[in-house]
């Protein structure tokens, strides 16, 4: 399998086919969170500001993996991995369709085949779903190892996804980390700020 965006959540049923567009594809994210890796993996001064232009070129899908394959070399593996574990659940999903005590016979074809038709679909959102929370993880890691305070980007819907992905990560970990995400305006912007917080 390769990184492609697929789109949003599937809500599979015997009538039908619909999507959960609060649940995007992870896909969308990648771009911002290579960025994001990219402006942090420096060298750093004590008490020195960095600033990193998010409006830099964006990477396509071999660049964004090159990044990432740096720090984690198996990251595609992975994906790969947890793709067929997918791929498993919908078998099952199949098995259970197909000995569902409440359809009819027609509504039980029916549901089998809108399963059997998202399979491709679904197991691409499971590979970039992969592939974005190794990303996650890379990325906290960095703010981490590097004793990163804080870091502001502009108030767009994906940079404060990825904030709350990392939020995520932080909270999970062995030691958790404290953070915090800030919205505040700058100069007639809004910017967003994800505050890591070190005892």
């Amino acid at each position: 399998m390769k990184l492609k965006y697929v789109g949003p959540k599937p809500l599979i049923s015997y009538s039908g086919i619909d999507f959960e567009h609060s649940k995007e594809d992870k896909y969308i994210y990648l771009n911002v969170v290579a960025q994001l890796i990219k402006a942090v993996d420096h060298d750093y001064i004590e008490e020195k500001t960095y600033i990193y232009h998010t409006d830099s070129k964006r990477y396509d899908n071999e660049e964004i993996i090159k990044i990432l394959e740096q720090y984690d070399p198996e990251i595609l593996s992975k994906a790969q991995a947890r793709a067929q574990e997918t791929y498993d659940e919908i078998t099952d999903d199949v098995v259970r369709a197909r000995h569902n005590k409440v359809l009819d016979q027609e509504n039980i074809s029916v549901l089998v085949k809108n399963i059997t038709l998202m399979r491709d679909y679904r197991l691409q959102r499971s590979y970039n779903k992969s592939v974005y929370y190794s990303a996650i993880n890379i990325l906290a890691d960095i703010l981490k190892k590097d004793h990163i305070d804080y870091v502001v980007a502009p108030m767009f819907a994906k940079f404060t996804h990825v904030f709350h992905s990392i939020q995520g990560v932080f909270a999970n970990k062995k030691s958790p980390i404290n953070s915090r995400i800030e919205i505040y305006s700058e100069h007639e912007k809004l910017l967003v700020k994800l505050d890591v917080i070190t005892l």
